[in-house]
């Protein structure tokens, strides 16, 4: 059996299991240590059996809880070499004097590799990181894609996550809202360009144009606080698949950065 756990998603923090019947790993490590454990305890996991931890980037809502976790679990981190090495610089400029990756092995976006009997894909996303990926990931004939923090849907990103049977992506941010909302105009730019985040129109332009409809379960990610709501996102995602009737049968579900989400089983 295939399951998927996602523990929070959002700027405050993003953390993913993806497990199968023999391997369990997180993708991303933006929890503090003591909030994943809780929350995976809500959704049945036990920490002591994750094999290893993928990192997507080196923003702190993906790796806040990584060193701590790491340390405590004694398990593998996965990364690129340019976002572990931008990782360490950030702990270096910030004076933090705690746990280093004692353990950390490097990628290649493009490049698969296995953790157990999950093989990973990492692919290139277009955002204002080191080295930027996103992932797809299979296991007992399961695709599963987790694809956030992008500015725009490459073609690149679209041909990696055909055929997913779970696609967790990202829908940050009502257009209308972020340009009357809080943020500083520089944010404002930072987040609607082109290595920015993905907006609800153009999630739905997806769905509209290139999405291949295959997932049973389509699962958007990582909403901004400020800057959108969920049923804005849920209803720009459900008229962009409901435009196409052969994409009826996929269920919209909608991840939260307070709690987990109930895990999706294969």
């Amino acid at each position: 059996m295939v399951s998927v756990s996602i523990l929070g998603s959002g700027s405050r923090g993003n953390c993913t299991i993806i497990s199968s019947s023999r391997t369990r790993i997180l993708v991303d490590a933006g929890l503090s240590a003591r909030e994943t454990f809780r929350r995976m305890q809500m959704v049945g996991e036990s920490p002591h059996s994750l094999s290893g931890i993928v990192i997507s980037h080196e923003h702190t809502d993906h790796v806040g809880g990584l060193c701590t976790l790491a340390k405590k679990l004694r398990i593998p981190v996965y990364m690129t070499g340019p976002a572990h090495q931008s990782f360490e610089r950030s702990i270096h400029e910030e004076g933090q004097e705690g746990p280093k990756l004692e353990r950390c092995e490097h990628f290649q976006p493009g490049h698969g590799f296995q953790i157990g009997d999950i093989s990973i894909m990492p692919f290139t996303i277009p955002h204002d990181a080191a080295d930027p990926v996103a992932f797809t990931l299979r296991a007992e004939g399961i695709k599963v894609g987790v694809v956030t923090d992008l500015g725009y849907m490459s073609s690149n990103v679209a041909q990696h996550i055909r055929g997913c049977d779970l696609l967790m992506i990202e829908s940050n941010h009502d257009l209308e809202m972020l340009r009357i909302g809080p943020y500083p105009w520089s944010v404002k730019q930072r987040v609607m360009s082109r290595l920015g985040h993905l907006s609800n129109d153009a999630l739905a332009d997806f769905f509209r144009s290139e999405y291949d409809g295959g997932a049973a379960f389509v699962v958007l990610a990582h909403l901004s606080e400020h800057n959108n709501h969920p049923e804005i996102a849920r209803t720009a995602a459900e008229r962009a698949l409901s435009g196409r009737r052969s994409l009826l049968h996929n269920r919209l579900m909608l991840a939260s950065q307070e709690q987990p989400l109930e895990p999706l089983r294969f």
